[in-house]
């Protein structure tokens, strides 16, 4: 009983932690993307500039 105590246990605590490290890597990611698509927004805003002028 006690054994299936601590399986569950650290199964609990392995599936939280998985949960967080993949959370996190999608937070890292998704800043990634944004700030790769700030700098295509900025690029189109100078080409618009360029050929207004």
């Amino acid at each position: 009983m006690l054994n299936d105590l601590l399986r569950r246990t650290t199964m609990k605590k392995l599936l939280a932690a998985s949960f967080i490290l993949l959370m996190t890597a999608g937070a890292l990611a998704g800043c990634n993307t944004i700030s790769g698509a700030g700098q295509d927004v900025q690029e189109g805003g100078r080409a618009v500039q360029d050929a207004a002028s």
